[in-house]
């Protein structure tokens, strides 16, 4: 009596790891790999924003000092004719 006993909770102990265990094993892993996935994407989102920030700010860099360098020649343009 005792050995069926023991042999029937090995069978339900059995199905229950094949059953509920590896399927939220195989669950857990499928969201492992979806969160990697999302935070991949999320990372080369930031990039391509960072990016163009950085070439927006260059590209405004570059003609404040191209403004400024106009601003500075005409009064030696206005010197020279008054010479």
């Amino acid at each position: 009596r005792a050995i069926e006993e023991v042999a029937a909770t090995r069978g339900r102990m059995g199905a229950f790891q094949k059953n509920t265990l590896e399927s939220n094993l195989n669950f857990l892993r499928i969201a492992h790999e979806n969160t990697l996935s999302s935070e991949s994407v999320i990372r080369d989102a930031d990039m391509a924003t960072e990016m163009a920030n950085f070439t927006r700010n260059q590209i405004l860099m570059e003609s404040s000092v191209a403004m400024l360098a106009q601003a500075n020649s005409q009064p030696l343009a206005m010197l020279k004719l008054l010479q």
